[in-house]
């Protein structure tokens, strides 16, 4: 049976809950902040239904406002005196946050329809997302982009045979989630996956880090440690800037990966271990190997399949769907009002370089989720410059814009703003109406 949440800053009639009831609906009803808390965090709503008597004072039904605001998931259907769709703040809230809304009194069976449609809604709009999710990531990794599945098909293979992978790539595109995905996804899935950042170490503390150490092997080695490789075995060993390691680490790891066997510092026993080893650079092994810097053998042992991760510049497609699993993600980790993106933030978004990648992205968003104050995150939330990625010319989603303004800026005109006349005219709903109006930026005071 579907779940319906009243929220009510005084008590409801019976007949409007029993008629509510009696089209299939659990109705479960509060009438003050704690006891809808309660119910929130007992029972699963795709619906909820405000009931606001009066707007006066505001601050008496604040509480309901905050609690809509908290879950901007929800369908919102709001039934309130018709003064109060007069005030800002309420048909702001209205045209943002609602599926629909009634004025007063109550026509129940009116009332009912519209409960029914933002079930239906609801359910509609959980499926989309659900196959969206499903179309747009393989292997947890979310893109769909030509350069992605190129990538996803180099993972398929590596996870398929047991063998060293370099990955390549810019920093922040994720290589170090791609060397985890093979392992998750290979034969080794069961064991350990230990990583290792060569380039936070100096050049005394890696042979140690690597392959342990025995006591006494050097100052301050009071006891014997296990390196990262034999704690690895069985699994895979992530190396991450591998280009960083010195000559001799270098040595030392090209004699593991022909012998399968490491010899602890200070130690003369040499010890198996079955470890699978991924590295991963940013910078050009190739130059490195001109340089001297790194050994063109262990380049061959390390590149027995490669793959490269790509920038987020190559995977133009993918921007705004990762900036929406991030926002996603952080929004339900953290209170915030915002319920997405506005159109100019996703203009910035998908037309900006994006030279951190996707941890630049990652980040960005982050921030924003937290600093935003609006129910939609704006280029000043993300801290890009819309006016610095300027172009001349018009897309064609931009000149339908300007074309659907126009006319409704001209329909209210010949209506004299009466929204239900103006929204016959365009055969749309008064929510409908509202929300482009909102979306247009389109008041009274500014035609």
């Amino acid at each position: 049976m579907r779940k319906l949440l009243v929220l009510s800053s005084a008590a409801v009639e019976d007949e409007v809950i029993q008629k509510i009831s009696a089209a299939d609906w659990e109705v479960y009803s509060a009438q003050d902040p704690s006891q809808a808390r309660v119910l929130l965090t007992e029972q699963s709503f795709r619906v909820g239904l405000a009931l606001l008597f009066s707007c006066e004072p505001e601050r008496s039904i604040q509480w309901v406002i905050d609690l809509m605001l908290s879950r901007r998931k929800m369908q919102w259907v709001i039934a309130l005196p018709r003064p109060c769709v007069e005030r800002k703040s309420l048909s702001n809230l209205i045209a943002e946050w609602c599926y629909d809304y009634h004025t007063l009194p109550i026509d129940t069976q009116r009332l009912v329809v519209t409960l029914g449609h933002a079930y239906g809604m609801a359910e509609l709009t959980e499926t989309h997302l659900r196959q969206q999710r499903e179309a747009e990531a393989q292997y947890g990794l979310i893109g769909n982009s030509p350069a992605m599945q190129t990538l996803f098909r180099g993972i398929q293979k590596a996870a398929e045979v047991d063998v060293p992978v370099l990955i390549t790539g810019e920093i922040g595109t994720g290589k170090e989630l791609v060397a985890r995905v093979i392992h998750e996804n290979s034969s080794r899935a069961a064991a350990p996956f230990m990583a290792v950042n060569c380039e936070a170490l100096t050049s005394d503390l890696i042979q140690s880090e690597l392959f342990g150490h025995e006591k006494g092997a050097f100052a301050g080695a009071s006891e014997r440690r296990i390196g990262q490789v034999e704690a690895a075995t069985g699994g895979t060993l992530f190396l991450d800037e591998v280009v960083s390691l010195g000559l001799e680490a270098q040595a030392n790891l090209l004699r593991f990966l022909e012998e399968k066997k490491i010899r602890r510092l200070g130690g003369s026993k040499p010890i198996p271990a079955n470890v699978r080893v991924i590295a991963a650079t940013h910078t050009s092994i190739e130059q490195a190997i001109r340089e001297g810097r790194f050994r063109e053998d262990l380049f061959y042992r390390l590149n027995v399949l490669h793959l490269r991760a790509p920038t987020l510049r190559e995977r133009r497609g993918d921007v705004e769907l990762l900036a929406r699993y991030f926002f996603n993600k952080f929004s339900a980790e953290v209170k915030t009002v915002a319920k997405g993106f506005n159109r100019d933030a996703l203009e910035v978004i998908n037309r900006y370089d994006w030279p951190g990648n996707v941890r630049e992205l990652m980040n960005r968003v982050r921030r924003a989720v937290l600093l935003s104050e609006g129910p939609y995150i704006s280029p000043a939330d993300l801290e890009l410059e819309r006016r610095s990625l300027g172009r001349g010319f018009v897309t064609l989603d931009e000149a339908r814009m300007a074309a659907d303004r126009e006319v409704i800026q001209a329909t209210l005109l010949r209506t004299r703003f009466n929204i239900a006349r103006a929204a016959q005219e365009l055969s749309v709903s008064r929510m409908t109406l509202y929300r482009l109006m909102e979306k247009y930026d389109i008041r009274r005071d500014n035609l």
